[in-house]
């Protein structure tokens, strides 16, 4: 079968979406790849359609028990064979499930790094057919990663057991120092990235900086359905809130690292399921979890870093749906994860990390624009969609400023960093300063009669609007981008935020628009509410009889589309959205009869 009849029998669709074609071609020409793609952008179906068009089993190391779980049960709701190997697995259990991949009795295969170090998973390994080598969450093997685990490290052991077998590493958060580091740590015969943009325009991002975390929260859960997740600093607060939910009359579930897993367990089928409405978590919970329906995601703390932070709002709307991302902040939270950061073993990466989250929760500039430049990819243009477009701040022409920094960045070989930049513009005669010729250049003392506070403020904007980035492995000098230099050499101008320094008056905020929890049309056509709700129970019936979260029978975007549509033959049922030979055969009849009956009602 070609790559495009295998996305059609067995996931329905009928074509591929984004970069998804080029990483399966790349992989079905023998090249390592790198795929860059945010969360809900479809990673699971470069390694999965590929590995189903040749002989032979795919491994895919990933970093969750959770993850395996959902996506072995995604697969094999689609009659695709596949078998997870995880910690607490009785050792005759690894034993058959291993030799069932020696025999060809799997075509895929998730295991954890950690089982890289087990005598008994290596004399096995040896002896499968291996077709594909898939590392998901790759930024995980990388230093200048969030999320680094020693672990992934252990990932070279594959590559010496299957030197001819390709790899194919997927992260939804990487900036262009840990894209480079992925690539080297994981032996690539040749550097080959393919990067899918990393904005979400179905998101909405807010940030409220109050005192009163509980009411904030409780109004935007009261304010509009649909299910949602909120992340917490630590394990005590996750009950707290959860507790304060429950007694609103709010159906909510709390996790965190410490439950036991039979405990975990069943928190995350109670909110799969929909039988709790909000999970209460620290950031142990998400990674893996692919339900398609979350409408909000709160931060209820400050995040640790723009990576964990981008990474867990793409838990939201992966239907393509609106749904909204929220961030409280005030300074108490600053102070503890300071402290955190201090304490931890890479003390100025993760100090450097809170510096520019900090820097997001208090921006003047589009806070979408702020997630784009962070990960390269330069964008000049505000969302409309944040609560900083819908109350924007005043804006100057900021060109000559703008010109006299990057001017500065360039005389100096773009080998200083910010405070060294100020220095210069300021015209602060340092020992540093004369050592390295700096007081030399033309550019020095330029800004003399800009206050140094200021100075800081607008190269801050600078890096947010992606005028500029800090090479962070490279000993956080400052870079030009494209846009600065366009601006650089006017081609173009550039706007900043007016500095206001004293107490602003409380200004009334414009509400953001609210959007609603059922979908847009998918054609000509009405969406039928009370068909819409017919349809999910009976998917919540299927979803039971099998132990599944209902989104593996049918997703949101599928019901919606049946209740648009209304099929009433195979047919037409097979051209629905997200229904492939499998679940034609498995559901067709069932959901039509539904549709039949209520129709000739």
């Amino acid at each position: 079968m070609t790559y495009h009849e295998i996305l059609k029998k067995y996931w329905g669709y009928d074509d591929f979406r984004g970069i998804q074609r080029e990483i399966i071609e790349s992989i079905g020409e023998g090249r390592d790849t790198l795929g860059l793609m945010p969360t809900g952008g479809g990673k699971s179906i470069t390694f999965q359609v590929p590995a189903l068009a040749v002989d032979g089993v795919c491994i895919v190391v990933t970093p969750l028990i959770a993850l395996m779980k959902d996506q072995v049960a995604n697969l094999r709701s689609r009659g695709i064979r596949a078998v997870a190997v995880y910690s607490g697995m009785k050792t005759s259990d690894v034993i058959t499930a291993l030799e069932n991949c020696i025999f060809g009795g799997y075509k895929f295969l998730y295991i954890s790094p950690e089982r890289l170090t087990s005598e008994l998973f290596l004399a096995k390994i040896k002896k499968v057919k291996v077709s594909l080598i898939t590392v998901d969450e790759a930024h995980c093997i990388s230093q200048w990663g969030h999320d680094f685990r020693p672990a992934y490290r252990q990932i070279g052991l594959l590559r010496e057991m299957f030197p001819g077998v390709p790899v194919l590493a997927l992260t939804a958060t990487a900036t262009p120092a840990v894209v480079k580091d992925i690539q080297q740590q994981l032996r690539f015969a040749a550097e080959n990235c393919h990067s899918m943009s990393f904005e979400r325009k179905n998101l909405v991002y807010v940030v409220r900086n109050t005192e009163n975390k509980q009411q904030e929260l409780l109004h935007i859960l009261n304010r509009m359905p649909g299910s949602a997740i909120v992340y917490t600093l630590n394990r005590k607060k996750t009950k707290e809130v959860c507790d304060f939910l429950t007694a609103h009359g709010i159906t909510a579930e709390y996790y965190h690292a410490g439950l036991a897993p039979e405990s975990k367990d069943a928190k995350e089928e109670a909110w799969k399921s929909g039988k709790a409405r909000v999970m209460v978590s620290t950031n142990a919970f998400g990674m893996g979890i692919d339900k398609s329906n979350v409408r909000y995601i709160v931060h209820y703390n400050l995040p640790k870093s723009i990576e964990s932070f981008y990474q867990e709002i793409g838990r939201a709307g992966r239907d393509g749906l609106p749904s909204e991302t929220v961030m409280f902040f005030n300074v108490q939270d600053l102070i503890v994860l300071r402290n955190f950061a201090e304490e931890s073993g890479q003390k100025d990466i993760n100090n450097e990390r809170l510096n520019r989250m900090q820097e997001y929760a208090e921006a003047r500039v589009c806070r979408r624009r702020i997630l784009l430049n962070y990960f390269g990819e330069i964008s000049d243009r505000a969302c409309c969609n944040c609560d900083v477009c819908h109350t924007p701040p005043q804006y100057f022409d900021g060109t000559i400023l703008v010109q006299q920094a990057l001017s500065a960045i360039k005389r100096c070989n773009e080998n200083i960093g910010i405070f060294m930049l100020i220095d210069i513009l300021k015209g602060v005669v340092s020992e540093e300063a004369q050592k390295r010729g700096y007081t030399q250049i033309k550019t020095f003392g330029v800004g003399r009669n800009v206050p140094a506070r200021d100075w800081k403020d607008y190269i801050l904007q600078m890096l947010q609007m992606g005028f500029i980035e800090i090479a962070y492995n490279e000993n956080r000098h400052l870079r030009i981008t494209p846009l600065g230099e366009d601006i650089l050499f006017s081609r173009r101008t550039a706007e900043l935020a007016t500095i206001v320094r004293e107490e602003p008056a409380k200004k009334k905020r414009k509400a953001i628009k609210e959007t609603p929890d059922a979908p847009k049309k998918a054609e000509a056509g009405t969406l039928d509410s009370i068909l819409l709700e017919l349809l999910r129970i009976q998917r919540k019936r299927i979803a039971t009889e099998n132990n599944w979260p209902a989104y593996v029978v049918l997703s949101d975007k599928t019901l919606h589309e049946l209740a648009t549509k209304k099929p009433v033959t195979l047919e037409a049922f097979s051209d629905i959205h997200g229904i492939g030979k499998h679940k034609l055969e498995m559901y067709g009849e069932t959901f039509i009869s539904i549709i039949k009956d209520y129709l000739s009602k």
